[in-house]
Protein backbone atom coordinates (compact mmCIF):
# COMPACT_ATOMS: atom_id res chain seq x y z
CA UNK A 1 0.00 0.00 0.00
CA UNK A 2 2.72 2.55 0.97
CA UNK A 3 4.39 1.93 -2.61
CA UNK A 4 0.78 2.57 -4.14
CA UNK A 5 0.79 6.08 -2.37
CA UNK A 6 4.63 6.74 -3.58
CA UNK A 7 3.86 6.04 -7.20
CA UNK A 8 0.49 7.39 -7.36
CA UNK A 9 1.94 10.98 -5.68
CA UNK A 10 -0.39 10.29 -3.35
CA UNK A 11 0.33 10.91 0.71
CA UNK A 12 0.33 8.05 2.50
CA UNK A 13 -0.55 7.46 6.41
CA UNK A 14 2.86 7.91 7.39
CA UNK A 15 3.73 11.41 5.31
CA UNK A 16 0.18 12.73 6.85
CA UNK A 17 1.03 12.02 10.52
CA UNK A 18 2.72 15.72 11.35
CA UNK A 19 0.36 17.68 9.79
CA UNK A 20 0.41 20.71 11.81
CA UNK A 21 -1.98 22.84 14.07
CA UNK A 22 -4.15 25.01 12.55
CA UNK A 23 -4.87 28.68 14.03
CA UNK A 24 -7.57 30.05 14.79
CA UNK A 25 -9.41 32.11 17.98
CA UNK A 26 -10.42 29.04 19.86
CA UNK A 27 -11.26 28.66 23.36
CA UNK A 28 -8.47 28.27 26.05
CA UNK A 29 -9.60 24.53 27.05
CA UNK A 30 -7.12 22.84 24.97
CA UNK A 31 -10.17 21.13 23.51
CA UNK A 32 -9.33 21.87 20.30
CA UNK A 33 -5.82 20.23 20.18
CA UNK A 34 -7.28 17.10 19.75
CA UNK A 35 -7.47 15.17 16.58
CA UNK A 36 -6.42 18.02 14.36
CA UNK A 37 -5.57 15.84 11.74
CA UNK A 38 -8.61 14.00 9.26
CA UNK A 39 -6.60 11.82 8.63
CA UNK A 40 -5.85 10.41 12.04
CA UNK A 41 -7.49 7.25 12.89
CA UNK A 42 -7.71 6.15 9.52
CA UNK A 43 -5.93 3.24 7.53
CA UNK A 44 -4.46 2.78 4.35
CA UNK A 45 -6.98 1.26 2.99
CA UNK A 46 -9.40 3.98 4.21
CA UNK A 47 -7.12 6.95 2.91
CA UNK A 48 -6.60 4.91 -1.02
CA UNK A 49 -10.76 4.25 -1.44
CA UNK A 50 -10.79 8.34 -0.07
CA UNK A 51 -8.62 9.05 -2.84
CA UNK A 52 -10.19 7.02 -5.56
CA UNK A 53 -13.17 9.13 -5.50
CA UNK A 54 -11.84 12.22 -5.31
CA UNK A 55 -9.37 14.69 -7.44
CA UNK A 56 -6.24 16.26 -5.95
CA UNK A 57 -6.24 20.32 -6.93
CA UNK A 58 -3.26 22.57 -6.59
CA UNK A 59 -3.63 26.63 -6.24
CA UNK A 60 -0.65 28.91 -6.00
CA UNK A 61 -0.90 31.82 -3.35
CA UNK A 62 -4.07 33.92 -3.59
CA UNK A 63 -5.64 31.69 -5.72
CA UNK A 64 -9.64 30.88 -4.21
CA UNK A 65 -10.00 27.63 -3.61
CA UNK A 66 -13.63 28.32 -2.86
CA UNK A 67 -15.84 31.66 -3.11
CA UNK A 68 -19.09 32.73 -0.81
CA UNK A 69 -22.23 32.07 -2.72
CA UNK A 70 -21.01 29.79 -5.31
CA UNK A 71 -21.98 26.11 -5.83
CA UNK A 72 -20.48 23.61 -3.10
CA UNK A 73 -19.81 20.34 -4.70
CA UNK A 74 -17.67 18.99 -1.75
CA UNK A 75 -15.28 19.73 0.81
CA UNK A 76 -11.38 20.42 0.87
CA UNK A 77 -8.98 18.24 2.88
CA UNK A 78 -5.65 20.41 2.56
CA UNK A 79 -2.67 17.61 1.94
CA UNK A 80 -0.28 20.57 2.28
CA UNK A 81 -0.20 24.32 2.45
CA UNK A 82 -2.69 26.59 4.27
CA UNK A 83 -6.04 27.81 3.53
CA UNK A 84 -7.78 31.08 4.85
CA UNK A 85 -11.19 31.29 5.25
CA UNK A 86 -13.14 34.02 5.57
CA UNK A 87 -17.01 35.45 5.59
CA UNK A 88 -17.35 38.86 3.17
CA UNK A 89 -20.73 40.79 4.94
CA UNK A 90 -23.19 42.63 3.59
CA UNK A 91 -20.89 46.13 4.00
CA UNK A 92 -18.22 44.29 2.11
CA UNK A 93 -16.32 44.27 5.62
CA UNK A 94 -13.98 40.88 5.34
CA UNK A 95 -13.71 38.43 8.50
CA UNK A 96 -10.86 35.98 9.04
CA UNK A 97 -12.73 32.85 10.90
CA UNK A 98 -9.17 30.12 10.91
CA UNK A 99 -6.06 29.89 8.91
CA UNK A 100 -6.51 26.06 8.01
CA UNK A 101 -3.19 23.74 7.24
CA UNK A 102 -2.43 20.15 6.41
CA UNK A 103 -5.09 17.55 8.10
CA UNK A 104 -8.16 19.94 8.61
CA UNK A 105 -10.91 20.02 5.72
CA UNK A 106 -12.05 23.42 4.21
CA UNK A 107 -15.54 23.95 2.34
CA UNK A 108 -18.24 22.87 5.07
CA UNK A 109 -20.62 22.74 7.41
CA UNK A 110 -22.29 21.40 3.95
CA UNK A 111 -20.32 18.30 3.26
CA UNK A 112 -22.48 16.66 1.19
CA UNK A 113 -22.42 20.30 -1.54
CA UNK A 114 -25.97 20.65 -3.13
CA UNK A 115 -26.17 24.23 -1.58
CA UNK A 116 -24.21 27.59 -1.49
CA UNK A 117 -21.03 28.41 -0.24
CA UNK A 118 -21.60 30.28 3.45
CA UNK A 119 -17.95 31.85 3.09
CA UNK A 120 -14.87 31.66 1.32
CA UNK A 121 -11.36 30.19 1.50
CA UNK A 122 -7.90 31.45 -0.45
CA UNK A 123 -4.77 29.75 -0.56
CA UNK A 124 -2.36 31.71 1.43
CA UNK A 125 1.01 29.44 0.69
CA UNK A 126 1.01 27.31 -2.70
CA UNK A 127 -1.30 24.38 -1.09
CA UNK A 128 -2.70 21.09 -2.22
CA UNK A 129 -6.16 19.79 -1.10
CA UNK A 130 -7.89 16.88 -2.01
CA UNK A 131 -11.42 17.56 -3.72
CA UNK A 132 -14.10 14.84 -2.22
CA UNK A 133 -17.52 14.97 -4.03
CA UNK A 134 -20.13 15.37 -1.54
CA UNK A 135 -22.67 12.57 -3.00
CA UNK A 136 -18.93 10.53 -3.58
CA UNK A 137 -18.81 11.24 0.48
CA UNK A 138 -22.33 9.93 1.46
CA UNK A 139 -21.76 7.18 0.03
CA UNK A 140 -18.41 6.42 1.51
CA UNK A 141 -18.70 7.45 5.03
CA UNK A 142 -22.03 4.26 5.06
CA UNK A 143 -19.36 1.64 4.10
CA UNK A 144 -16.71 3.14 6.39
CA UNK A 145 -16.83 3.97 9.48
CA UNK A 146 -13.66 5.26 10.85
CA UNK A 147 -14.03 7.93 7.94
CA UNK A 148 -17.50 9.05 9.52
CA UNK A 149 -15.87 9.32 12.75
CA UNK A 150 -13.28 11.23 11.01
CA UNK A 151 -15.77 13.67 9.80
CA UNK A 152 -17.65 13.98 13.13
CA UNK A 153 -14.28 14.96 14.75
CA UNK A 154 -13.92 17.40 12.68
CA UNK A 155 -17.07 18.62 12.28
CA UNK A 156 -17.24 18.95 16.08
CA UNK A 157 -13.46 20.76 16.18
CA UNK A 158 -15.23 23.22 13.96
CA UNK A 159 -18.51 23.64 15.81
CA UNK A 160 -16.36 24.75 19.13
CA UNK A 161 -13.58 27.10 17.29
CA UNK A 162 -16.89 28.95 15.49
CA UNK A 163 -18.73 29.34 18.37
CA UNK A 164 -15.90 30.78 20.28
CA UNK A 165 -14.78 32.95 17.51
CA UNK A 166 -18.06 34.27 18.04
CA UNK A 167 -18.69 34.86 21.62
CA UNK A 168 -14.83 36.65 21.34
CA UNK A 169 -16.33 39.05 18.73
CA UNK A 170 -19.14 39.62 20.48
CA UNK A 171 -17.77 39.92 24.54
CA UNK A 172 -14.14 40.79 23.99
CA UNK A 173 -11.96 44.20 23.35
CA UNK A 174 -9.89 43.72 20.45
CA UNK A 175 -6.86 43.86 22.43
CA UNK A 176 -8.03 40.78 24.45
CA UNK A 177 -8.42 39.02 21.05
CA UNK A 178 -5.24 40.14 20.45
CA UNK A 179 -3.86 38.90 23.71
CA UNK A 180 -5.95 35.42 22.80
CA UNK A 181 -4.72 34.98 19.20
CA UNK A 182 -0.66 35.21 21.04
CA UNK A 183 -1.32 32.92 23.93
CA UNK A 184 -2.81 30.35 21.57
CA UNK A 185 0.28 30.57 19.10
CA UNK A 186 2.35 30.55 22.15
CA UNK A 187 0.58 26.93 23.16
CA UNK A 188 0.55 25.27 19.68
CA UNK A 189 4.02 26.12 18.08
CA UNK A 190 6.17 28.83 20.76
CA UNK A 191 9.39 27.45 22.45
CA UNK A 192 9.04 27.77 25.83
CA UNK A 193 12.42 29.08 28.20
CA UNK A 194 12.24 29.57 31.54
CA UNK A 195 8.96 32.11 32.08
CA UNK A 196 8.89 33.38 28.40
CA UNK A 197 7.74 31.29 25.35
CA UNK A 198 9.49 32.77 22.02
CA UNK A 199 7.17 32.44 19.02
CA UNK A 200 8.47 32.29 15.11
CA UNK A 201 6.22 34.83 13.61
CA UNK A 202 4.41 32.93 11.07
CA UNK A 203 1.51 35.45 10.83
CA UNK A 204 1.86 38.87 9.30
CA UNK A 205 0.61 41.93 11.13
CA UNK A 206 -1.83 41.74 8.32
CA UNK A 207 -3.11 38.18 8.71
CA UNK A 208 -2.87 38.89 12.42
CA UNK A 209 -5.26 42.06 12.10
CA UNK A 210 -7.75 39.71 9.99
CA UNK A 211 -8.13 37.10 13.07
CA UNK A 212 -9.26 39.82 15.57
CA UNK A 213 -11.12 41.89 13.63
CA UNK A 214 -8.91 45.26 13.26
CA UNK A 215 -6.76 47.18 11.31
CA UNK A 216 -2.65 46.18 10.56
CA UNK A 217 -2.10 50.08 11.61
CA UNK A 218 -3.94 48.76 14.65
CA UNK A 219 -2.07 45.80 14.96
CA UNK A 220 0.91 47.19 14.99
CA UNK A 221 0.32 50.12 18.03
CA UNK A 222 -0.96 47.52 20.20
CA UNK A 223 1.66 45.18 20.13
CA UNK A 224 4.07 48.41 20.35
CA UNK A 225 1.71 49.24 23.56
CA UNK A 226 2.47 45.17 24.89
CA UNK A 227 5.89 45.77 24.52
CA UNK A 228 5.96 49.40 26.28
CA UNK A 229 4.38 47.36 29.29
CA UNK A 230 6.47 44.66 29.39
CA UNK A 231 4.25 41.95 28.28
CA UNK A 232 6.39 40.93 25.28
CA UNK A 233 9.18 41.31 22.76
CA UNK A 234 8.99 42.14 19.36
CA UNK A 235 11.61 41.25 16.69
CA UNK A 236 11.23 40.37 12.30
CA UNK A 237 11.42 37.04 12.90
CA UNK A 238 9.65 36.43 16.13
CA UNK A 239 7.53 37.35 19.38
CA UNK A 240 8.84 36.80 22.83
CA UNK A 241 6.06 36.49 25.24
CA UNK A 242 7.46 37.81 28.87
CA UNK A 243 4.44 38.13 30.78
CA UNK A 244 2.38 35.37 30.30
CA UNK A 245 -0.10 35.91 33.03
CA UNK A 246 -0.75 39.55 32.31
CA UNK A 247 -1.82 38.82 28.50
CA UNK A 248 -4.22 36.07 30.07
CA UNK A 249 -5.60 39.00 32.46
CA UNK A 250 -6.17 41.16 29.25
CA UNK A 251 -9.10 38.46 28.44
CA UNK A 252 -11.07 38.65 31.36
Amino acid sequence: MEEYFEQAGKPSIKSLEGAEFSLRLYGDEGHGRANPNFFHGLDESDVAELFALSSVQVFAPGAMVFRQGEPNEGIFIILSGKVRVYYVGPSGRELTLAYWSAGNFVGGPHIFGGCLHMWSGIAEQPTRVLLVPGDGMRALIERRPRIAVALVEALEQKGKCFSSLIQMLGTRSAAARLAQLLLLMAELGGQRIGDTVIIDRTLTQDELARMVGATRQWISATLERFREKGYIEVAPDRIVIREEEKLRGLQA
